[in-house]
């Protein structure tokens, strides 16, 4: 726990807290930890906002109402809520931490929903299941690595699991939002494919003018296990021109690391064909992917408004043991059809030796359809174009390579106890358009 939060538990008004600040676990540099990171980040970023308990502004438990606006800490049991209104005054990825005592006898579990008020009827969990122990004195139930966009957000805190005396809720910026501002649009007319981007993974290093790198443990939405680091060779780096993806069990004191790289910051594609080459892992718990997200991709309710191309994803439990044969799946979601409501549009692919040997995969995208190919052979069409809810690929895209642990799909028949490490291979990424 660092000097900041020493102070703020000391508070007795519920309130919501808002530091800029760079530090965070997993971050790039391994030599600036510590105090020294902070007193850096001190001078880099003094800004701190705080905001009291009139944001504090409903709960599901009415007659706790009063002692909130008091001034006091409020006790939620399983099935609680309180609602906050949060100004964000900067876009970026932010360590959350809900800071209580943990009371009775049993793990107590929080978590965190943003834009409750939302007219698409969603849940958005933005940090997935925080635990803490029963415990005499007050703790941080944290997360890092949630996106939030500028503005208001209208959030819950939910108690989902034993009873919390909630004392207030500190948002700390890491890393502020960056966008693609260099967009390249490929021609999609003419006979032949013509390289326009690539990266071959050649070099010593990864390479930091392409790749940036989402980090931490908030569970992604759909309650991965695994935090992505933040250029940690142990998770991503390049032997012998290939890139290597490492999930490590147990490491870091975390359930699993790993990495997830994207040009997110760097450069966005418009149309044209991108593939890349790759050996996906095999074991039970692991989901592979290489994929798109639009570059309007702020926090979780631009999703899937933003668009999302799922070139390849691939998980551990559909891969035989003894001959690595496997499944591809390809899928876009859109505002019109996501896995959320349950009507995406995917279709899948048996792939021989899947997790034996490599194999290419691409989508061609065009404005009015998109195709995605294993070994260039075409399994999956959309052309749905009606409107921007079932077309919102005018919007470039950043391509994104990661493998995660456990999850909804990823885990959904549980993890082999027996691996400790699952690697994802990458030959190259290559983009082209048409000539």
């Amino acid at each position: 726990m660092n000097k900041f939060q020493n102070t703020f538990i000391k508070h007795t008004n519920f309130a919501i807290i808002f530091l800029l600040s760079g530090l965070y676990f997993g971050c790039s540099s391994s030599k600036e930890t510590g105090e020294d990171a902070i007193q850096k980040d001190e001078k880099e970023n003094p800004y701190i906002l705080v905001v009291e308990a009139e944001s504090f502004h409903d709960l599901s438990n009415k007659a706790q109402l009063n002692q909130a606006n008091g001034g006091e800490s409020v006790t939620l049991s399983e099935g609680d809520w309180l609602a906050i209104d949060a100004h964000f005054e900067e876009a970026g990825r932010y360590r959350v931490e809900v800071m209580g005592l943990p009371l009775g006898s049993d793990t107590s579990e929080v978590w965190v929903e943003d834009y409750y008020d939302n007219p698409d009827g969603r849940t958005y969990d933005v940090t997935g299941k925080m635990t803490k122990n029963p415990s005499s004195e007050i703790q941080s139930f944290s997360v890092e690595g949630s996106p939030f966009n500028k503005g208001l957000h209208k959030m819950k805190v939910h108690v989902s699991r034993g009873t919390v005396d909630i004392d207030n809720v500190v948002f700390s910026l890491i890393k502020p939002h960056k966008a693609s501002q260099e967009i390249v649009t490929q021609d999609y007319v003419g006979d032949a494919w013509e390289l326009v981007w690539s990266d071959e993974f050649d070099g010593t290093e990864i390479d930091q003018t392409k790749w940036t790198y989402d980090f931490g443990n908030w569970g992604w939405g759909n309650n991965e296990l695994q935090y992505y680091t933040d250029n940690r060779p142990e998770n991503a780096r390049i032997e012998d021109g290939v890139l290597v993806i490492e999930a490590r069990k147990g490491d870091l004191g975390n359930k699993w690391t790993s990495a997830r790289l994207t040009t997110r910051g760097n450069v966005a594609f418009l149309y044209g064909k991108i593939e890349f080459r790759a050996w996906v892992p095999r074991e039970r718990g692991n989901w592979a992917a290489g994929w798109t997200l639009g570059n309007s991709y702020i926090d979780e309710k631009d999703w899937p408004y933003s668009g999302e191309i799922d070139i390849l994803e691939s998980v551990g439990y559909e891969v035989d043991d003894e001959t690595g044969d496997g499944i591809a799946h390809a899928t876009v979601h859109t505002p019109a059809y996501y896995f959320k409501i349950g009507n995406q549009i995917s279709n899948t692919k048996d792939v021989s030796k899947i997790a034996a040997k490599w194999h290419t995969y691409a989508v061609e995208w065009t404005p009015t359809e998109i195709n995605i190919l294993v070994d260039d052979v075409p399994y999956y069409l959309y052309d749905k174009t009606a409107n921007e809810k079932e077309w919102p690929f005018n919007i470039p895209q950043n391509i994104i390579l990661n493998l995660a642990m456990g999850g909804g799909w990823g885990g959904a028949q549980g993890l082999d106890p027996n691996i400790t490490s699952q690697k994802f291979l990458i030959d190259y990424v290559r983009v082209f358009q048409k000539k």
